[in-house]
């Protein structure tokens, strides 16, 4: 009688499954929660890389919420430590880097959009407002931005002063402004109206023109500009 040999099959271990799926299905096939367990890469002793996974996502209640936080409130979920959140928040910042606009010579702002481009990637999903300034040469080429204040959950103080300082430093011919809501809803509040208002005045007698004042939220904005505001 022959005896018929059984094989063995050991299973993949939990931390190398969401990583063959990427290899067999390609990135867009995985959940959110398997491709934080990518950049994770292996769990801990007990603890499987996806329950982790899981564990971040739980505790800052959305991957958009996690893409914002510290690194030392990453760092405090277990299983990460603080070289796995270093990744994550270098990937997160990748991924933002990758959404804005292509790298060339030096970018040029045509209309509402190439700025919305430009600042809505890094400011969409800030949890504070933030007020940024887009300083362009006679061209319109982008000759850097900077942030000029940073406020609370739905105020940022805004000085025209803190405005034009670095414009007149690198000799700026004009502005866009920019502030995010916190909120998701870009519609402009009646101190946005009126802050713009200060800041063409000023512009004015300093020689630097206030081009449009965008206020961006989740997924959309607005220009003030196109509204008629300038």
């Amino acid at each position: 009688m022959t005896q018929v040999s059984r094989l063995k099959v050991t299973a993949l271990p939990s931390d190398a499954r969401p990583r063959e799926r990427l290899r067999s299905a390609g990135a867009a096939a995985l959940g959110t929660t398997e491709l934080l367990a990518v950049l994770l890469g292996t769990g801990t002793r007990g603890r499987g890389v996806v329950p982790v996974a899981e564990s971040l996502l739980s505790t800052f209640g959305s991957l958009q919420e996690l893409s914002q936080a510290p690194l030392e409130e990453i760092d405090r979920v277990g299983g990460v430590g603080p070289a796995k959140a270093a990744a994550l928040l270098a990937a997160f910042e990748l991924g933002r880097r990758a959404d804005g606009p292509l790298p060339t010579e030096r970018y040029t702002i045509r209309a509402p959009e190439d700025a919305a481009r430009l600042l809505a990637p890094q400011m969409r999903h800030l949890d504070r407002e933030h007020f940024r300034a887009i300083l362009l040469n006679t061209k319109h080429e982008v000759l850097a931005v900077v942030e000029v204040a940073v406020g609370n959950l739905d105020s940022a103080p805004i000085h025209p002063r803190e405005v034009f300082k670095e414009a007149v430093r690198r000799s700026a011919a004009a502005v866009i402004v920019a502030h995010n809501h916190p909120s998701g809803t870009p519609e402009p509040s009646g101190d946005d109206l009126a802050i713009t208002e200060r800041l063409q005045a000023a512009g004015r007698i300093v020689g630097i023109d206030v081009l449009d004042h965008l206020i961006i939220g989740h997924g959309r904005y607005v220009s003030l500009r196109e509204r008629g505001a300038l």
